[in-house]
């Protein structure tokens, strides 16, 4: 078979910072935090009461009301922001062939919010209480499922998990569907609706979140000296992922090319990255190799840089030993510093900035950057967004489970 290259031709956003991808882009380059104290339950007892929250947004301005009842929030995100990357892609506007389009959106905890409010009705009221809808509502895979059936899309359709790392794995595995001959067409990418009180008590216990409670919008401090944890957030990303045969043949508005994808696991820890960063530096490894590129080539890594004290640490030692004197050379932001880290969206959402910044020649900066941190010496572009040409972008992934996934993207030169 032939070489097929894989082209991104629609986007869509839907976080603490904007309701579509052009706010959010627009919020991201000019330091719009979208972290705040909670407001969807009372925080007061917890040890951390801020989060990125999807504010002001009514999913029935979008979804028919008896829809939206059967799907929970992070269906919500991934069903919305589908349709906005489906929009911009005018894919719906071509004879489309309904079978090869296909499906992979994931989601790191899926739906937790349905689970926790039903659990409640089932210890308040006993078992006729709890809804008949509570098991579709709750399973991880039905984001890519919901997007399926709302528009007849009968490709190769699942979800995926890999914690932190699952919108960067949905991008690469749905690139390889379309690369082995699967499909023509995937919607791709993660969300994430995991503002609740267990969650939040959660990660609070394993004192994994930032409590720089009076200060929300400078709590999320990647590569800085003085971070003190994550900022839980929520929200979704879908891109739209064709070959370039297909989307030329349609005219289609082409906004980079998805040339390389590595994964890797730690084998190590169900928390921990290994001090040496290896997983890391694998998934790094095989992204460039799988692109053919060396780091040399790499003008922008968008990086997991999640404002944990290790986290942050270990990911430049990673990329200091995959890139060398490179990594000098090489523009590193962390736009977690704004958003927050949206967990099973991040990697999706943070691929989409990689894509834009491609598109538009502008670097995100990595905010609230006010110490230095000597274990943490890469050009984390501070406080202001840059504009550099960008031919090769990077996002780089990991979660929980020692999963790690790095997809990359290259201008299209129109060839």
């Amino acid at each position: 078979m032939p070489e097929r290259r894989v082209v991104i031709t629609g986007l869509g956003g839907l976080c603490s910072v904007g309701h579509n991808m052009a706010e959010i882009w627009d919020g991201i380059l000019n330091g719009q935090s979208g972290i705040r104290r909670i407001v969807s339950f009372d925080p007061s007892p917890f040890r951390t009461q801020i989060a990125g929250e999807v504010r002001d947004w009514d999913v029935t301005d979008h979804i028919d009301r008896k829809e939206a009842r059967r799907l929970d929030p992070f269906c919500h995100y991934a069903v919305v922001t589908a349709e906005e990357a489906i929009a911009e892609s005018g894919l719906l506007d071509t004879d489309l062939d309904l079978e090869r389009v296909g499906v992979l959106v994931g989601s790191g905890i899926g739906g937790i919010r349905t689970i926790e409010e039903q659990h409640q009705k089932l210890l308040n009221g006993g078992p006729s209480r709890v809804s008949p809808f509570i098991v579709p509502m709750m399973i991880g895979d039905m984001a890519a499922g919901a997007i399926s059936i709302r528009h007849g899309f009968q490709g190769p359709n699942w979800g995926l998990v890999s914690a932190c790392a699952t919108g960067a794995h949905a991008l690469g595995e749905a690139y390889h569907v379309i690369h082995r001959g699967d499909a023509d067409v995937m919607i791709a990418g993660g969300t994430e609706a995991c503002v609740t009180p267990l969650a939040v008590a959660g990660f609070s216990s394993m004192k994994a979140l930032s409590t720089c409670n009076d200060e929300p919008e400078r709590a999320s401090r990647p590569f800085d000296a003085t971070r003190d944890g994550f900022v839980l957030a929520e929200g979704a990303a879908t891109l739209v992922l064709e070959t370039l045969e297909h989307a030329l043949a349609r005219g289609a508005d082409i906004k980079a090319e998805l040339i390389g994808y590595g994964a890797s696991g730690d084998g190590h820890h169900i928390t921990s990255p290994p001090a040496d960063g290896n997983g890391a530096v694998k998934a790094i490894q095989r992204g460039l190799a799988h692109a053919g590129i060396s780091p040399a080539d790499v003008q922008y890594i968008n990086a997991h840089g999640t404002s944990t004290v290790m986290n942050d640490r270990i990911e430049t030692l990673a990329i200091r030993t995959v890139f060398g004197d490179a990594a000098n050379q090489v523009a590193v932001s962390s736009t977690k510093s704004l958003t927050g880290h949206t967990l099973g969206a991040a990697g999706a959402l943070e691929s989409a900035f990689c894509v834009k910044s491609i598109e538009d020649g502008m670097i995100p900066a990595t905010f609230n950057y006010q110490e230095p941190d000597p274990n943490c010496d890469l050009d984390i572009v501070p406080n202001k967004s840059r504009k550099v040409d960008v031919n090769v972008a990077i996002n780089m992934n990991f979660g929980f489970g020692g999963h790690n996934a790095v997809v990359v993207f290259r201008k299209y030169n129109g060839e």
